[in-house]
């Protein structure tokens, strides 16, 4: 029994208690919770690729619910097997007018291949998209640039397939098509324009470049002429030189700056977005700077970054006459372009590695296809 007094002071003092013991009760469960993570690690199952030695940290790690769900373009990826020639039947440079590229097949091949491409980059406006609203014996007609554009890109296509097999399938025979980057888009996403300098300069120096949000140095403070710098004009990649006190001058042929280091850490930035990759899927972490202890990926990725040169300066590029001004770049009017991410859209392999070629041998060689 308490005393009277006790009893009277509370009664005449009424105290909430249930406040405290609720917060001091949310308190501790937190705490049991963080020390349960803490004791029995990551909650949700993660799988990880090994890049480089054990014990390292190189490797690139992904929760296993992100990499058991698909990309959602894998579903709506149109394909139809090929009509295996027989011998004898009519080519599509005989049946239609101005077929400049694959009018060795035979008509059912080219109308399927025509056909697929309609679902991969026009789904909405159909054959009207190239060939415009005109009865079918006009549809050799090059009045519209996107008839004229697709014919380069079917070619472009086939280069890519023929010359850059290193990259493409370095893993496994996968190829490309038009819905590689196009994903049902008449425009695919992910292409660049040219945007730097993003604003006037007060003063000579290292500014014009960075410390300006774009999508060019993927929303960061780092320069914004990566994409130009690399791939476009094709510079050497390369950071600041790893000595204290270097005998040489900015000025000097050859001489690696911190400009050139932060534009590298800006492309290196962009190609692990476009990847969904960290550094260490190219990079050793005793040594990033060291070509002869990268990881297998490193000679993948670079093969890409000489094939993304030319696909700028080979084919897209060239195409700046043929678009029409809406089409062009907002700044300096020039062509679109392309760069890692165009393909990748933050895929380790684009449409995460499936075979998109196995169907469509006319669009993996610039030669005779061969069906099987």
């Amino acid at each position: 029994m308490l005393p009277q007094w006790f009893n009277n002071w509370n009664r005449d003092n009424p105290t909430d208690i249930y406040g405290p013991a609720i917060l001091v009760g949310a308190l501790g469960a937190a705490v049991i919770v963080v020390a349960a993570l803490v004791s029995f690690g990551q909650p949700y199952a993660t799988d990880s690729l090994q890049t480089g030695p054990r014990g390292t940290g190189m490797s690139v790690p992904e929760f296993q619910a992100d990499l058991a769900t698909p990309d959602p373009s894998i579903e709506a990826l149109y394909t139809e097997a090929p009509y295996i020639p027989e011998g004898g039947e009519p080519l599509a440079k005989d049946v239609y007018q101005n077929v400049q590229v694959l009018g060795d097949l035979t008509e059912d091949n080219f109308n399927r291949v025509m056909g697929a491409i309609t679902q991969w980059v026009a789904p909405e406006q159909g054959c009207a998209y190239c060939h415009g609203d005109v009865d079918l014996a006009e549809y050799g007609s090059d009045d519209l640039y996107t008839k004229v554009v697709a014919r380069s890109m079917i070619q472009m296509t086939q280069n890519i397939n023929e010359g850059w097999d290193g990259h493409v399938n370095a893993n496994k025979q996968v190829g490309v098509t038009c819905y590689t980057c196009h994903r049902g888009e008449n425009v695919p996403s992910d292409i660049w324009f040219r945007i730097t300098p993003v604003h006037s300069r007060a003063a000579e120096g290292w500014s014009a470049n960075q410390n300006r949000v774009t999508a060019q140095s993927q929303y960061t403070s780092l320069p914004s002429d990566a994409l130009e710098a690399y791939l476009l004009n094709g510079e050497v990649i390369g950071v600041h030189d790893l000595e204290a006190h270097v005998d040489t001058k900015p000025y000097e042929e050859g001489y690696p700056t911190w400009q050139n280091a932060e534009r590298t850490f800006s492309l290196m930035n962009y190609v692990s977005n476009s990847l969904g990759v960290n550094c260490v899927f190219c990079h050793n972490t005793r040594a990033f700077y060291d070509g002869a202890q990268v990881t297998p990926q490193w000679g993948t990725e670079s093969l890409g970054i000489a094939m993304v040169n030319e696909l700028n300066n080979d084919w897209l590029v060239p195409l700046k006459d043929t678009y029409p001004p809406e089409r062009l770049g907002p700044v300096y009017a020039d062509a679109p372009k392309a760069a890692c991410k165009t393909c990748h859209k933050g895929y380790q392999q684009p449409l995460q590695g499936t075979n998109v070629i196995a169907d469509w041998p006319e669009l993996a060689t610039t030669g005779a296809p061969v069906y099987e």
